[in-house]
């Protein structure tokens, strides 16, 4: 895909990576829907960067996620890509994880990135590409973090049933499975205390796979 001229959706902009890969995209002439939950980031990202749209989300709210992608189409005349960079962390052994956290897992690392895949796959033409961030824990789920990893493994699987049948209509569906990347991610868990951690990917590290991935459109899932 061109990324010049491109129409690109970012759920989750509000984050490291996401407001990374908007500087980046926007810096490649991309034209850009901005989402996240963050209004202050959000505003500041509008002014740093002429001509983007923006719009705050409740990953909670999955018909909110779709209706923002038929929106975000519309204002931008066609979706030619959606990078989804929503997620959140939890840590703990499996008994020491509440229902209700489990849910919220659930709900923002893999039900919110569908609802805004699935919403965007009406208005995807030939060459359209759908990335989602799921990570290593999707091919190898560590302890402590079982619902966490479950959540991302939910939301490869999707990708890679979805890639299969978006084949025809050569829509490119990436599941790209980052490693721990130096974001300050763990630190915002929502239960639990992050276990020590080696040193990981650099955010730019991290956006020049997400843009690899755009740019190359590979059929299968991106390497880490």
């Amino acid at each position: 895909m061109d990324i010049e001229g491109a129409r690109v959706l970012v759920p989750g902009a509000t984050g490291a990576i996401g407001s990374a890969l908007a500087r980046t995209l926007h810096g490649s002439g991309a034209l850009l829907h901005l989402a996240g939950r963050d209004e202050a980031v959000l505003r500041t990202l509008g002014e740093q960067l002429p001509g983007v749209l923006t719009s705050t989300f409740d990953a909670y709210d999955l018909d909110g996620c779709a209706a923002l992608t038929d929106r975000a189409a519309e204002r931008l005349g066609g979706l030619d890509a959606v990078v989804t960079c929503v997620g959140v962390p939890a840590f703990g052994p499996a008994e020491t994880v509440s229902d209700a956290v489990a849910e919220h897992l659930m709900t923002v690392n893999a039900l919110a990135p569908v609802a805004f895949l699935r919403a965007a796959l009406p208005h995807m033409t030939s060459g359209g590409v759908l990335v989602a961030l799921t990570g290593v824990v999707a091919d190898a789920p560590p302890a402590h973090m079982a619902d966490y990893a479950a959540a991302k493994s939910a939301l490869a699987a999707w990708v890679e049933a979805v890639r299969k049948e978006q084949r025809r209509r050569h829509v490119t569906l990436v599941d790209l499975r980052l490693p721990h990347v130096e974001t300050g991610f763990a630190g915002r868990a929502v239960a639990g205390r992050p276990p020590r951690l080696p040193p990981g990917l650099s955010v730019p590290a991290a956006v020049a796979l997400v843009m690899a991935a755009l740019t190359d459109a590979p059929p299968a899932t991106a390497p880490a």
